[in-house]
């Protein structure tokens, strides 16, 4: 058991969720893009409602983890906590913005402080810049630099700085777990098509994950890329015509939450370091 700290009383070993919150939350930020305005979210699973930052949260705070929720702004994630709080489970809010170094360094001082150093990060953080360029604007030439820099700080400059902050404790300690939650997009660069992010940048959060199980895995800490292959079952994408035509190849965020406990709770003797999670009806990415 961890040592006592200032919000985790019960010195329970500490979880992070980096992203904890969705952008298909009932009234995230794609929701209200797509379906302009928020949904109604009251009949739905609590499971699903926060898309796979929650599950997550709400699986490890259920294996008797203190789980650390960040966010953007503390009010997107209050009824995730809430909902955390009613299952009997122990959480914190922090501020992040993944944008601004200052911030990285501030909230994970606060989780140190109050909670305490995290045995177990999921680097769950996404965006949505490029999803409103129009058809004719598809091409390379075309995207605006601020877009760009967007998916290079969060897909690359964002995991190094977090990892920065606590792989030094789990190397210390001698174990770990630091999680990527990626998508397909991360397997080769692909071309952008209308109603997409900008996602290639994303194989540069694969890259890291590779780099950093060759430096870390010999000091106990286990690093894993895991490969999110299609659309993810949230309050915002169960209205899109594909979820609603073909549900089976809706990937289930509680499902997937089950995957990274998995992997954080593998032998050392057999680790996995990349997992593409596919619905079974579609054909896996490569």
């Amino acid at each position: 058991m961890s040592e006592q700290h200032g919000a985790n009383t019960g010195g329970l070993p500490v979880a992070v969720v980096v992203g904890a919150t969705s952008k298909w939350q009932s009234d995230g930020r794609n929701t209200r893009l797509i379906h302009g305005g928020g949904v109604d979210d009251s009949g739905l699973p609590v499971g699903i409602r926060w898309g796979v930052g929650g599950a997550i949260a709400q699986k490890f705070a259920a294996e008797g983890f203190f789980t650390v929720l960040t966010t953007r702004s503390a009010a997107n994630a209050a009824p995730l906590a809430a909902a955390i709080a009613a299952q009997g489970g122990a959480c914190l809010v922090v501020e992040l913005d993944l944008v601004s170094q200052e911030s990285i360094a501030s909230a994970f001082a606060r989780i140190r402080a109050e909670a305490g150093d995290p045995e177990v990060v999921v680097y769950n953080a996404g965006y949505l810049e490029g999803r409103d360029l129009p058809p004719e604007k598809e091409l390379l030439e075309h995207v605006p630099v601020e877009i760009l820099d967007t998916g290079l700080h969060v897909a690359g400059r964002g995991p190094f700085l977090v990892a920065q902050q606590v792989l030094p404790a789990m190397r210390r300690a001698g174990r770990g777990s630091f999680l990527f939650s990626n998508n397909s997009a991360s397997l080769r660069g692909r071309k952008r098509r209308t109603g997409e992010s900008l996602y290639y940048p994303r194989t540069l959060m694969r890259a890291l994950a590779q780099a950093m199980t060759e430096e870390y895995s010999e000091h106990g800490v286990h690093v894993a890329n895991v490969v999110i292959d299609g659309t993810i079952d949230s309050p915002g994408t169960r209205l899109l015509p594909k979820a609603r035509q073909r549900p089976e190849t809706i990937l289930n965020p509680v499902k997937i939450a089950e995957a990274f406990w998995y992997l954080h709770t593998q032998d050392r003797s057999c680790w996995t370091h990349e997992l593409q999670l596919t619905p079974h009806a579609v054909t896996p990415s490569h």
